[in-house]
């Protein structure tokens, strides 16, 4: 990247999408110009759900550019911070999430992350909160479970895992920190409250949506108010390990944490993070922020076609936000087509199938972008039925929702039975509804799932 490419890099981080940032010496800035390889970015998740959709993705990308200049990205799993739930946007408490199932969604956000960040050491870490959150003792193994270990003679024997030396050495192998530093840290109880020393309650009450929840007479738990705070730890903890935390990076619903973090690491002597707040996307329903809860969302993983539906069933006033968070188009280009669409020279439809084609490319590549740009127009356009559908085999006893869920069809078996509540899915040789969740085919038919799925059942 030459040095012409590397300004025009920067002042489109700092400029497109963003909330806020805050950098009052303007010392994180100076250090992305001067040493990019030397700054390190922090973005923390908490694995609640699976899959990643276009609102993570606005931040993602972001994330890509710095490490285009070279910056490392941290990319921090709450796995521990998950268990407890942010209450950001909630005006309820979050329920508890089972470890096993933010263990499994935390492998997907990993194998997803792939598509958008390098993975290379150079620019990639990821490590997960729990690593300095609980101790040994913490551990709970099935009394079954056993670890072999080394004795003092060299000798290997196996332990049960639920005795202190057995959970010392699964902690041993679970353990990231020494992955990347010798400086192994953990939050003790006395760590903790002796940063609270510093931490006014008058301070954390005056997020907006504590105050919010007690207007409205709903209940305010401990735990919630703390969240924030050990957010802040995390990026104290990470200072530590990688040697600087330069900045934290998250949507606008983020930034009382966020800065959060640059309070605790004050108060613990470090030089305070810079923090970058970005703009959150609206959901297809152009109301709410994207969300998987509100199935409003697209999924960078969606099939091709799928996303492309979804991006054309966008309200209009939504599609040049669309361009400028979801794709590369030049903001020059994207205020063409926001003032082309209010003048009425540029029609929305059009619009939209440029957005859709290029969010498509973006995830799955120029080909398959086409192709469901094709099947768009077949099925929608011309009222036509795609000449290729997509093959279900069903396995020895399977049940048709179970391997439209492992062919990624639908969902979940819930969506299946409300699509079959709703009259989505129809027997393309009859013309009739299937109306029956259990349905179970003989093999040859055709079916319409939605407003966009296709697919015919192999014979048996």
């Amino acid at each position: 990247m030459d040095k012409a490419e590397r300004k025009k890099t920067i002042e489109d981080i700092f400029s497109r999408g963003v909330g806020e940032l805050v950098d009052p010496d303007g010392s994180f800035r100076k250090k992305l110009e001067e040493h990019p390889e030397k700054t390190v970015i922090k973005l923390g998740v908490d694995p609640n759900r699976p899959d990643i959709h276009l609102g993570h993705a606005v931040v993602l990308r972001k994330l890509r550019q710095f490490q285009d200049l070279g910056c490392k990205v941290i990319f921090l799993i709450g796995d521990f911070t998950a268990q407890i739930g942010d209450p950001t946007g909630k005006n309820k408490i979050r329920p508890e999430v089972a470890y096993d199932e933010i263990k499994k969604n935390m492998k997907t956000y990993l194998e997803q992350v792939k598509l958008i960040l390098r993975e290379d050491k150079e620019v990639f870490a990821w490590i997960n909160n729990l690593d300095w959150f609980i101790s040994i003792t913490d551990f709970v193994f099935p009394p079954e479970k056993k670890v072999t270990i080394k004795s003092a003679d060299g000798q290997s024997i196996t332990v049960p895992s639920n005795t202190f030396v057995g959970k010392a050495a699964e902690y041993d192998v679970l353990q990231r920190q020494k992955v990347y530093s010798p400086n192994i840290l953990n939050i003790t109880m006395r760590t903790f409250f002796s940063t609270l020393r510093h931490i006014t309650h008058s301070r954390l009450i005056a997020r907006d949506m504590f105050q919010k929840r007690i207007e409205s007479g709903e209940e305010l738990f401990m735990h919630e108010m703390l969240y924030p705070v050990l957010q802040g730890i995390d990026s104290f903890v990470l200072a530590n390990i990688f040697g600087s935390c330069d900045l934290e990076v998250g949507g606008t619903d983020q930034h009382f944490n966020m800065l959060m973090g640059r309070d605790v690491m004050k108060i613990n002597g470090q030089a305070p993070q810079a923090v970058l707040s970005f703009e959150l996307l609206e959901g297809l329903d152009g109301k709410e922020k994207m969300s998987k809860s509100l199935d409003n969302y697209v999924g960078i993983t969606d099939d091709p076609a799928d996303m492309y539906g979804k991006i054309m069933s966008l309200p209009d006033p939504l599609i040049g936000r669309y361009f400028e968070l979801c794709t590369f188009t030049p903001m020059e280009e994207v205020k063409k087509i926001t003032e082309g669409i209010k003048k009425g020279s540029i029609h929305p439809k059009d619009a939209k199938m440029n957005l859709a084609k290029q969010i498509a490319e973006i995830y799955h590549g120029k080909e398959k972008a086409e192709k469901a740009e094709k099947s768009f127009i077949t099925i929608f356009q011309k009222k036509e039925i795609p000449e290729e559908l997509e093959k279900i085999k069903l396995k020895k006893g399977e049940a048709l929702p179970d391997a439209l869920v492992r062919m990624k069809i639908v969902s979940s078996k819930t969506e299946w039975q409300r699509l079959v509540k709703d009259g989505a899915v129809t027997d393309l040789e009859s013309g009739e509804k299937i109306t029956d969740p259990k349905f179970f085919p003989a093999g040859g038919e055709k079916l319409k799932i939605g407003k966009r799925r296709f697919v015919k059942i192999a014979s048996q």
